[in-house]
């Protein structure tokens, strides 16, 4: 089993910064990827930014990329998702995800929401 505990999230005026931080625990030897999906009332959950455990590439959704930064820490067990210049539409709540033997552990999700 894995487990991810997530912070950091909050309210924030647009054009602000916050930082999200999820840390992975249980049997995460075989992690191979770690990241954050978002997702709004009504809407699918799209991938955010994810970083490949070992090489450290990173990937990002377009609608972020130049604003938000992945990064990991703590041996990389732990991710953090810097995020700045938010605007109204970054508001969702966020989910810290793991890859782990081909499976998918998902955090409980933090709420950010950015106000106008």
């Amino acid at each position: 089993q894995v487990q991810l505990v997530e912070s950091g999230g909050g309210l924030v005026q647009a054009g602000g910064s916050l930082r999200l931080s999820c840390a992975a625990s249980g049997s995460i030897v075989s992690m191979t990827a770690m990241g954050w999906y978002r997702q709004s009332p009504g809407k699918q959950r799209d991938l955010v930014a994810r970083i490949t455990q070992g090489t450290g590439h990173t990937n990002y959704a377009d609608s972020v990329k130049g604003r938000f930064t992945i990064s990991s820490a703590n041996a990389k067990n732990t991710v953090n998702l810097q995020m700045d210049s938010l605007t109204p539409e970054d508001s969702a709540v966020y989910y810290c995800f793991a890859n782990v033997w081909g499976r998918q552990y998902w955090g409980q999700g933090t709420q950010v929401t950015v106000s106008s």
